[in-house]
């Protein structure tokens, strides 16, 4: 990523420290693969911001550079002028990290003391109070070369992708939601609001294209699907038919440039085609591009968050919260038939018949599930609904276990043991709140990233639970 670099001065501080500031912040910034932008040389006192004057010229800066940059990284070296670092960042448009320089007890004569606690302190304050949001480092004083603001750093760039992308952010509602499914009921305006546009197409749409694929499309999407994922015997008369799927959802996707797709996953691809569409919405999840099961638009957006959080690209799920375990007050099963993704299994997967849907409607009439073990390990698990004009949800933390969900458990599962210890209490506060059973998750604990970026920056109500 790109971070646009703002130095802050007072100009009754020293102003030698600004350079090893700079090389300072650059360094760790190339160490994690991010580049800078700075105010060009010998427009301001030390290429700094300590007026309100000097403020204008950085502010006309960022805005020469809009779209460069996908953050700001405010640094303190000494004090800083609060005043011209408001007009500086007021038009800014990305997260913005404070940062300030620690003072060290054997330099606190006149000519090496930063005295940028107090400064960030008083920065801070004024940024508040012209309403521009701003990010904090874990550690109040935090020098660019310590390990803290490493991680504070590799957090903002997590946050930072998260705003980048849902403040402009597509879904594709691929059919009606079923009719028994009001948990799925939408908010259009309350996303729009906030930046997500929701595009429908009826499932007519996506069935004609299924029927004009063309042979090479076709063949090109089964190879990729047969080195995905190994299949039941009884599967392989309707690979084809998945594969036309893909394609459809690829040019619909390339058409309305979607950034997720919400599917209407039963039952008139079972009728029409003979296929459940798990396996390419897993294709999709495992790219990072969330493919949400039953139409589910809130969680196809959520899913987006959680999985920037994890990382660029890093596989995306939704499970359903299924099953209670046993007597256990802090575990649940999660569940689904499924759309896993196959960086989330333990080795290939398995394209079957969907066990349900082929009791009610005969044999390979639903073929297309994606199922496997799921890899142990943390994971960050949230739900969003949209309801009277508000995007709500929550976020919290624990683990995939390695416990057996059950004796005759069919699909992915796994059994999930909250970090807390209190499932029991999210049940309850699920119920409570009016969620749905779905939630998305990614590997990793990023929850406080997730719930600041879409409750700070964008305005989201999101609790940490």
């Amino acid at each position: 990523m790109k971070f646009a670099i703002c130095l802050a001065n007072r100009g009754t501080f020293p102003g030698s420290l600004f350079d090893a500031a700079r090389k300072e912040l650059v360094k760790a910034l190339a160490a994690q693969g991010h580049s800078a932008i700075m105010l060009p040389s010998g427009l301001t006192r030390y290429d700094a911001v300590g007026s309100i004057a000097e403020g204008r010229l950085y502010a006309k800066f960022l805005s020469e550079k809009r779209g460069e940059y996908d953050g700001v990284i405010l640094s303190l070296p000494n004090f800083g002028d609060e005043n011209g670092a408001v007009v500086a960042l007021k038009e800014a448009g990305v997260p913005i990290l404070v940062q300030a320089f620690p003072d060290e007890p054997s330099k606190m004569g006149i000519a090496t003391r930063r005295d940028a606690v107090c400064g960030k302190l008083a920065i801070c304050n004024v940024l508040r109070q012209a309403d521009i949001p701003y990010t904090l480092t874990a550690d109040f004083a935090a020098s660019p070369k310590s390990k803290a603001f490493a991680e504070d750093l590799s957090r903002f760039a997590a946050l930072c992708r998260i705003i980048k992308s849902l403040k402009s952010f597509n879904v594709g509602v691929l059919g009606a939601r079923t009719t028994p499914f009001k948990t799925v009921r939408i908010d259009e305006i309350a996303f729009q609001k906030r930046g997500v546009n929701v595009e429908t197409l009826d499932l007519s749409q996506v069935f004609k294209l299924m029927r004009e694929a063309g042979e090479d499309e076709i063949a090109a999407k089964r190879k990729d699907i047969e080195s995905y994922a190994r299949r039941a015997p009884c599967c392989a008369k309707r690979i084809d038919a998945l594969a036309r799927l893909a394609v459809a959802i690829d040019k619909i996707v390339s058409e309305y440039a979607l950034d997720s797709v919400a599917i209407r996953c039963w039952d008139e691809f079972q009728t029409e085609w003979g296929i459940s569409p798990c396996v390419v919405m897993s294709m999709l999840n495992d790219k990072g591009f969330p493919a949400a099961c039953e139409t589910d638009v809130n969680n196809a957006v959520m899913m987006k968050a959680v999985g920037l959080a994890a990382g660029e690209g890093e596989s995306v799920a939704v499970f359903d919260v299924n099953n209670n375990y046993g007597s256990a007050k802090d575990k649940a099963v999660f569940f689904h038939c499924s759309a896993v993704p196959k960086g989330m299994l333990v080795g290939k997967g398995l394209i079957e018949d969907h066990p349900i849907l082929a009791k009610a409607m005969g044999p390979d009439t639903s073929v297309g599930v994606h199922n496997g073990k799921m890899k142990a390990g943390p994971v960050t698990v949230a739900s969003l609904r949209s309801e009277n004009g508000e995007l709500k949800g929550f976020v919290t933390e624990g683990e995939i276990t390695t416990l057996d969900p059950g004796k005759g458990f069919f699909g992915t599962g796994f059994v999930f043991r909250k970090d807390d210890g209190d499932m029991n209490g999210l049940f309850n506060y699920m119920a409570e709140n009016g969620y749905r059973h779905h939630v998305a998750f990614a590997y990793g604990k990023n929850s406080s990233v997730v719930r600041e970026a879409l409750c700070k920056y964008l305005g989201y109500k999101i609790d940490l639970v």
